[in-house]
């Protein structure tokens, strides 16, 4: 292959379809992952031939090691792994079930976990490799009403410096973007139906309005690059100062 491979779960829509946007603008082929056959078809309509859908829910933990053998065959090489895909719940503590937690937990951690392991197993062979978890603000600091996506998110951080110190000896490099208060479908259900809490969100923004996708696509753009060869383990706030906004 003389071109770079990545995987982007989540690819189809939001901030993981930004990532493959900017991701196939550089010539990079990439995977797109996720569950919605009709996102993932109208992301490869939109982002042309470097863009290649796989439908799978990367919370079915077991048939992990088959999806990334597949992109194995097919492409010879996994260069890049941004693990996107997500879900969230927004509910009172005292009201969550432990199915419900367990659901968030085994979607955005567990299959982070899975996934970064099948494809370490052939960064390894190369020697090189770059990972990106895509973590939240909901890590940096306490939010209510989202206990198991905040404990999700924190975890994948820790994770993120784990794996950075025992893989990037290896030639591995792993980080971690933490975005802030971004303009997804996700970020509309949270924020427009209360408005309380948008007005809170973007008051402790010191830029003062929400983010684009793109902004955050920029960063995992970075972090794939050689531009960035000599960072791993760092979690990167691309969230308008709002991690320090007071």
């Amino acid at each position: 292959m003389h071109k770079r491979v990545a995987i982007v779960t989540g690819g189809g829509s939001g901030i993981g379809l930004a990532i493959a946007e900017k991701f196939t603008s550089n010539g990079i082929l990439t995977v797109i992952v996720g569950r919605d056959e009709n996102k993932l078809n109208a992301a490869k309509s939109q982002l042309g031939d470097l863009c290649f859908p796989i439908s799978h829910d990367v919370s079915n933990l077991s048939t992990i090691p088959v999806l990334i053998e597949k992109v194995i065959q097919q492409f010879g090489q996994i260069d890049i792994l941004v693990n996107n895909a997500g879900i969230n719940m927004k509910k009172d503590f005292t009201t969550i079930t432990d199915e419900e937690f367990q659901q968030v937990i085994t979607t955005n951690l567990c299959s982070v976990f899975a996934i970064s392991r099948e494809v370490v197993k052939h960064m390894l062979i190369k020697g090189s490799g770059s990972i990106i978890n895509i973590s939240s603000m909901a890590a940096q600091y306490g939010i209510p009403r989202v206990i198991a996506y905040s404990a999700s998110k924190a975890a994948v951080d820790g994770m993120t410096r784990a794996m950075a110190v025992e893989l990037s000896p290896k030639g591995i490099r792993i980080n971690s973007i933490a975005p802030g208060f971004i303009e997804t479908a996700m970020t509309a259900v949270a924020l427009n139906t209360d408005p309380e809490r948008k007005s809170k969100a973007l008051g402790r923004t010191p830029m003062g309005y929400l983010g684009q996708p793109e902004d955050v696509a920029n960063a995992a753009l970075f972090l794939a690059s050689d531009a960035a060869k000599y960072i791993t383990g760092v979690i990167l706030p691309v969230d308008g100062g709002n991690a320090i906004g007071f």
